[in-house]
């Protein structure tokens, strides 16, 4: 299974429309080749180069949708995925883009194939996702993105 964007390459720079220092807007993704017999994707785009002062558990939760159709081929820019959407770390049911503090961060986006939909309401955390996940993974493919805000 393979999840790219038209806008950075994997470990590439994300171009700051995608950002909170301009539009904040999702960036394109396109998948290919989810497995025979998967029953939904999820999709998850978290940091986890956040300051330990800033939390804790140094992660920040950007973008979390479970039970996308597995004929999703595209997520179009500026666009949410049909899907359920959990909630981020900010309480966002939708895209939030990259908006680091303090230096350069990593940005995962992490899709998965599985073989059952996800029996979770909207707004379920990420954890709730991750723990409802366990044993239902048939593939998973990453795309990783680099941002770091110029003018801080």
């Amino acid at each position: 299974m393979k999840l790219t964007s038209s806008m950075f390459t994997h470990n590439g720079k994300i171009p700051s429309k995608y950002t909170c220092d301009s539009d904040n807007i999702s960036p394109p993704l396109a998948i290919a080749d989810v497995p025979a017999g998967a029953k939904s994707l999820t999709l998850i785009m978290d940091d986890p180069d956040v300051p330990k002062n800033l939390r804790e558990d140094g992660m920040w939760d950007h973008w979390v949708v479970f039970n996308i159709p597995t004929n999703t081929t595209d997520i179009h820019e500026g666009k949410e995925p049909v899907g359920i959407h959990g909630s981020g770390t900010a309480g966002n049911l939708s895209y939030f883009g990259p908006c680091p503090p303090d230096r350069e961060h990593r940005y995962f986006f992490k899709l998965y194939a599985l073989d059952t939909e996800l029996n979770l309401a909207e707004k379920s955390t990420k954890q709730q996702v991750e723990a409802a996940m366990e044993g239902h993974i048939l593939q998973q493919a990453e795309l990783i993105g680099l941002y770091e805000r110029i003018n801080q």
